[in-house]
């Protein structure tokens, strides 16, 4: 998928979660937007895999459940560096995770090419 793309689709991501999930708060416009999928995209690019490789044993002990609590951590440092989001709570921050997880799952299921459908 296209980069420009992605960065449009974390933006949009983080704004659907602020609009329906109740402890996460947007208070940026257009421009803040992209440049929030741009922060996303990079925390998910560099932060997350380093965070996963670290955190191995604890993903396995908790049968995969642990992935939520990663993405929890992500969403706080994008409240972090972000002006424009407000987290509530680390239980709204892995909500919000679980949130972007889905929503990802979701356009990737609905953009994938047919050289992406394995055979």
């Amino acid at each position: 998928m296209n980069v420009v793309v992605r960065i449009l689709l974390n933006g949009l991501g983080l704004l659907a979660a602020a609009l329906l999930l109740p402890g996460i708060h947007w208070s940026g416009g257009l421009g803040a937007l992209l440049v929030a999928g741009m922060v996303v995209g990079v925390i998910n690019l560099l932060v997350r895999p380093v965070v996963t490789v670290l955190s191995c044993p604890l993903i396995v002990l908790s049968l995969g459940l642990f992935y939520l609590v990663i993405n929890g951590a992500m969403l706080v440092l994008a409240d972090w560096l972000l002006d424009a989001l407000r987290i509530d709570g680390f239980v709204w921050a892995i909500l919000g995770g679980l949130f972007l997880a889905l929503f990802n799952l979701v356009v990737r299921v609905l953009f994938a090419s047919e050289r992406d459908v394995p055979r």
